[in-house]
């Protein structure tokens, strides 16, 4: 499947058990920050288990665009020869980074301090997606950006040629942007500082750590405050990348709600910042357990198993969880339909401009279904119907969403009617194996035409 192809429309349909492993792709925000930071050290690093979908290919094609060499060794296993903190070369042609808001903008901050120019575009999907709140504060280095109107893509950035240190308060919960500023920071002299009133994944900060540069995160009652000192040189590392929990989130959900199933997610991630899905899920009565927890590169790790929950009930997902589990929403209202009772979501307004407004695209294709829904600008109700009780049978829009078009495809394993998504393209951008990994686990799911 690829993001940038054809439609594909797809099907899936009430299952027997699903059972066995479910050996998820590597972690995308791990494998995006190890391309952009292997890039930016001096000499070779190694990653193993890298995501190979489409964002993170295109960011992979970026970096050798801006001079680093980036091979592709097999068998998810890749090395970078990076050019160095500040030794980006000017691209000679427009980068397209697809259908990744992420790659778009972590290289936007890593290219930002360096006075270099380049162009961005993106999908049709991307190219709607706001950029002021990375450009914003990359203007306060020096940068300059030109866009379509709204700040939008394509658009222009030219990196600062005296770049200066920054103190930027993050206004919403965003990974993408505090990490934005902290790869800015790198090549501006002095310290540059991101506080965020609520946390977010830390793995930047994590990684930066571990490629030598100097970080210091201090928890106060202003929020987390991030010190970054500038101009490190960064030294090559080896990376394992672990098995991204946003991805295993659609084989384990899949298996709460498909009688008789007990699928295991061995190596997943478990960073604080990311498991607020599995969290909910525990509260709302999953059969969800951690075995042979363990630390792997820096990352908390552990083999995930989860098996059939037919009495899963409606919770209040707490809004400070949000920012742990922003892009777990989609297929947890998928899961809340199967559930007894309302699971409220609030502080998510975040969804609205990811790759597609996820509230609106899930609300629509949800009543669709059967299922009653209430939305606010930045919150949302799944009012569900119990095991058995979600009767399917609509056509959904993906909206050129990768989560929107699997988590519908999610629902339909256990609706009455099969559940037709209009376009599963776009799971290429982040879970090129779903349909293979959904179908050995014996998941009804098949393309149509």
């Amino acid at each position: 499947m690829s993001g940038h192809g054809p439609p594909v429309p797809m099907i899936s349909r009430k299952s027997g058990p699903l059972a066995g492993n479910a050996d998820v792709p590597g972690d995308k925000s791990v494998s995006h920050r190890a391309l952009i930071l292997g890039a930016l050290s001096v000499g070779d690093t190694r990653i193993t288990g890298l995501l190979e979908g489409e964002d993170v290919l295109d960011t992979a094609r970026a970096m050798r665009a801006f001079g680093a060499e980036v091979t592709d060794l097999g068998d998810g296993a890749w090395s970078v020869h990076g050019v160095g903190v500040g030794g980006f070369a000017e691209p000679d042609r427009v980068i397209d980074c697809g259908n990744s808001g992420t790659g778009v903008r972590l290289i936007m901050g890593a290219m930002a301090t360096s006075p270099v120019t380049a162009t961005f575009t993106g999908d049709a999907s991307l190219n709607k997606r706001p950029m002021a709140r990375v450009t914003d504060p990359l203007a306060l280095f020096g940068a300059m950006a030109v866009g379509r109107s709204g700040g939008r893509l394509p658009m222009t950035v030219v990196g600062a040629r005296a770049p200066v240190p920054v103190r930027y308060e993050v206004p919403v919960p965003s990974a993408q942007v505090k990490s934005a500023v902290l790869l800015a920071g790198l090549n501006a002299p002095g310290e540059t500082v991101v506080i965020e009133r609520e946390a977010t994944r830390d793995h930047t900060e994590r990684m930066l750590a571990g490629f030598g540069a100097e970080t210091v995160t201090q928890e106060t009652g202003e929020g987390r405050i991030i010190t970054l000192a500038g101009r490190p040189e960064l030294v090559p590392q080896q990376i394992a990348v672990p098995r991204d929990p946003s991805s295993a989130a659609f084989p384990v959900c899949a298996a709460l709600i498909t009688e008789g199933s007990d699928v295991r997610v061995p190596g997943i991630g478990l960073n604080p910042t990311r498991a607020g899905l599995f969290t909910t899920l525990r509260e709302m009565g999953a059969a969800l357990s951690y075995e042979n927890e363990r630390e792997e590169g820096g990352e908390p790790v552990a083999d995930l198993r989860a098996r059939f929950s037919p009495a899963l009930r409606g919770v209040e997902v707490p809004p400070a969880r949000a920012a742990s589990m922003i892009d777990e929403y989609p297929v947890l209202s998928a899961v809340a339909a199967f559930a007894e009772g309302p699971t409220v979501m609030r502080g998510v307004k975040e969804l609205r401009v990811k790759e597609s407004d996820r509230i609106t695209a899930m609300a629509t294709g949800l009543r669709d279904c059967g299922v009653e829904v209430e939305e606010g600008e930045d919150w949302w109700i799944v009012h569900g119907r119990g095991h058995g009780g979600v009767p399917g049978g609509a056509t959904c829009a993906s909206h050129l969403d990768h989560r929107i078009a699997m988590a519908f495809l999610v629902l339909g394993l256990g609706c009455v009617r099969p559940v037709r998504v209009d376009d599963g393209s776009p799971i290429a951008t982040s879970f090129p194996v779903f349909e293979p990994l959904m179908t050995r686990l014996g998941a009804e799911i098949r393309r149509e035409g």
